[in-house]
């Protein structure tokens, strides 16, 4: 796994559908402003100096709720563990499934 593509929300941006399509260079490097506008989940973890949401005392809070639930690009709890695990140091991840 490339650590710079650990997304900031808690997917992985290694594996985005959009990021070749798009030329993406992953959320990180993008600092908040992605290819379709600015990501504001991405914007408060760079303000407050993170890298991703899991090193953020308010995990989760309620835009990355909103995140996490967003029918097209939501998952069933995969994010949280991410950042969960990747805040532990750990460089493995959990794929996103669809919202059930």
């Amino acid at each position: 796994m490339d650590n710079e593509l650990m997304s900031i929300c808690g997917a992985y941006c290694g594996e985005c559908e959009w990021k070749e399509q798009t030329n993406c260079p992953g959320c990180q490097k993008a600092q908040a402003q992605m290819f379709w506008g600015q990501c504001q989940v991405a914007k408060c973890a760079i303000e407050k100096g993170h890298n991703h949401c899991g090193h953020c005392a308010e995990l989760p809070c309620h835009p990355l709720r909103e995140a996490f639930d967003n029918p097209e690009h939501g998952d069933n709890g995969e994010r949280l563990a991410n950042l969960k695990s990747w805040a532990a140091g750990s460089d493995t991840y959990l794929s996103l499934s669809k919202k059930k």
